[in-house]
């Protein structure tokens, strides 16, 4: 047997019926955790002086929509401008060069990084009308395979919603459903106009059904009107009856743009359709609403907090990381958590503030565990070099990162500080 401890966790990442002592101010709880072979055995509450100084802890959080196909090309395709446009242009020449040997090397890189930083899933979307759509989606595939176990991996094939109605697309969408794959599109504003994309959306609804795929669509992605896509695709599943299969809508974050009466009232119809929210505001903030020569005054993202209070499941992810639509990320999940306070508003140290990284995130993407720590749950855990959400936010912290209780060897050459060293007493069993 193994002891842990003491950590300052989140109550929220507590199992809520255990013994524990209440949340601090900043819904904190002080625990030891015993764990045996992986599994945590044991949560003990442990009473300390406030001013004692303890590192804060997190389950593994979970990213709910990144590229890996396309991450670290944006040295090579570079965008200027950093314009929406101008990522498209790049995006567009990257893709017409893209090949397996080349997702395989770079997206091998993201996964390790991911791992290395503390991420246990991710959910990547692929683009998937190019030459080499089936190259990039076997090596993909190769890598979900090859990292099971230590980060898992769902992947969403992307195309334009004509493309879904193709010869060529239904063997892909079958292909896709074989490998446990989601279908995805982009609807909507800047891309598409909306009165074609009515008739596509029932016909992908209607294909992933058949297929028994989720549905991941990038909808509403711009600054232009107020969610003219999500309210084609509420609309459409309320005449429908809903949907069988679970649907995501990424970005919408043009549903900002609504005044605060209809965005309530979408919410609500959101809600009642179950469709799942992934807010993305590196890329969000860093493209929409850019004017050239100007400061932009509306940037508009999901708005998280309205859809939370419906009861709409949200979730927050990194997307872009060093590509053409975002040049900066590295697949780093305490970096957004770091910056959600600034960029989104979600503070951390409140339960709605955590889920969208956390247990929310690991239910929108359906995974076997939600996050929280109980008796028989995973020894994971990330253990940061701060003592308070304050600490965490004033400066980049160091980590060490328990999977299945057992330490990741810390990057080279970086010693453990003060608040990290000394974790794990072994204690001898019976």
């Amino acid at each position: 047997m193994n002891r842990l401890g003491p950590l300052r966790i989140p109550r929220s990442l507590l199992d809520p019926v255990a013994c524990l002592p209440p949340a601090d101010r900043e819904g904190l709880a002080t625990v030891q955790i015993e764990h045996v072979e992986g599994r945590i055995t044991a949560l003990h509450p442990v009473e300390l002086p406030a001013s004692r100084q303890l590192p804060l802890a997190l389950t593994p959080p979970v990213d709910p929509h990144v590229h890996l196909d396309k991450a670290f090309s944006g040295a090579s395709f570079p965008n200027a401008s950093g314009t929406m446009a101008g990522a498209l242009e790049a995006n567009l020449r990257e893709l017409g060069q893209r090949r397996g040997e080349q997702v395989l090397q770079r997206a091998g890189l993201a996964l390790e990084r991911a791992w290395r930083h503390g991420l246990r899933a991710l959910r990547s979307h692929v683009d998937s009308q190019a030459p080499a759509t089936l190259e990039v989606w076997e090596a993909l595939q190769q890598l979900r395979a090859r990292w099971a176990g230590r980060v898992d991996l769902q992947l969403v094939a992307l195309a334009p919603l004509g493309y879904w109605r193709t010869a060529d697309g239904h063997l892909l969408a079958r292909r896709v459903a074989c490998d446990g794959g989601l279908l995805g599109s982009v609807v909507g504003i800047p891309f598409s106009p909306l009165a074609w994309d009515a008739v596509g959306l029932e016909a992908l609804l209607t294909q992933a059904e058949t297929l028994g795929c989720g549905l991941d669509l990038h909808i509403d992605e711009h600054d232009a009107a107020p969610a003219p896509g999500v309210r084609a695709l509420v609309r459409l599943l309320e005449r429908r009856g809903g949907c069988r299969v679970p649907i995501t809508c990424s970005h919408a974050s043009s549903l900002a743009l609504l005044a605060a009466p209809a965005l309530a009232r979408w919410a609500d119809r959101l809600a009642a359709a179950g469709v799942a929210v992934v807010a993305l505001p590196f890329t969000n903030l860093w493209l929409l609403g850019k004017r050239e020569g100007t400061t932009p005054l509306v940037r508009p993202q999901a708005p998280i907090q309205q859809l939370q209070a419906a009861g709409v499941r949200v979730a927050m992810g990194s997307d872009n990381v060093q590509d053409p639509w975002y040049p900066g990320g590295d697949f780093d999940p305490v970096e957004l958590l770091r910056l959600a306070p600034l960029l989104s508003h979600q503070l951390p140290w409140r339960r709605r503030g955590l889920a969208p990284f956390t247990s929310e995130a690991s239910r929108l993407l359906d995974l076997p565990w939600d996050g929280v720590l109980r008796e028989g749950a995973p020894a994971d855990l990330l253990v940061l070099g701060a003592s308070s959400w304050g600490d965490l936010m004033a400066r980049p912290p160091q980590r060490r990162v328990l999977r299945a209780g057992r330490w990741l060897p810390p990057p080279e050459q970086e010693a453990a500080s003060a608040l990290l060293a000394g974790l794990e007493v072994p204690v001898a069993s019976g």
